[in-house]
């Protein structure tokens, strides 16, 4: 029989630091991704496109998008859902996203805060320029435009009112990752690494997923 879940809709949150400017930047608007990385897009594309012919550089920019679905799933699954042993580990472990399963409608912690994503843009752009040589700059947009998606894509999963056939989709398909299985559904922007490493959950397990977003 399949199960009926009902997912509670109220804002939760819980103090991950003691020091008071640790905690602040624990914390990061939804918005800010779109705010800080669009423009960056649009800058480093514009420069890209200038050294590159049209064609190819769409082909460089969408391969980019790929691979960070790529890495999404890779650093979801491997990274985020490691089990440490160590009690430090442990600590870790939850300030990088167990705080997000024990609390998934904090609505502050749901974006990666630019402490994190701002060294990881920087660490992947020396990894593309020596990688791609003149298509570094047009594959890292696409590949930062893909970050974009996932956190808004994440974001509107727990807290906006999807009512589009596609929206609905991607919101059930998240939070069963959340309330029914969380060894299954690590791709949240899409399911393409899922149907990739055989993570799909099954279909029939959750009928229907409530929520008051």
């Amino acid at each position: 029989m399949a199960k009926k879940l009902f997912v509670s809709n109220r804002d939760e949150s819980v103090r991950l630091f003691k020091n008071n400017f640790l905690e602040y930047f624990s914390h990061i608007h939804p918005a800010t991704p779109v705010v800080i990385y669009i423009p960056a897009v649009a800058i480093i594309s514009y420069f890209g496109f200038s050294v590159v012919p049209a064609a190819n550089g769409i082909l460089a920019f969408l391969l980019g998008v790929v691979f960070w679905t790529f890495f999404e799933y890779l650093m979801h699954r491997w990274v985020f859902h490691y089990q440490p042993k160590s009690e430090l580990g442990q600590k870790v472990h939850f300030l990088a996203h167990g705080v997000h399963h024990d609390y998934p409608r904090d609505r502050t912690r749901l974006v990666m805060p630019l402490l994190v994503s701002l060294p990881l843009a920087i660490l992947f752009f020396f990894i593309f320029t020596p990688l791609l040589g003149s298509y570094a700059l047009t594959a890292f947009a696409g590949f930062i435009l893909g970050y974009v998606c996932y956190d808004t894509i994440h974001f509107a999963t727990h807290h906006w009112k999807m009512t589009s056939p596609l929206g609905k989709w991607l919101k059930e398909y998240h939070l069963k990752h959340h309330y029914v299985d969380p060894d299954t559904a690590y791709g949240v922007s899409n399911p393409l690494w899922d149907y990739v490493f055989f993570t799909v959950p099954v279909k029939e397990t959750a009928k229907e997923i409530e929520s008051g977003s």
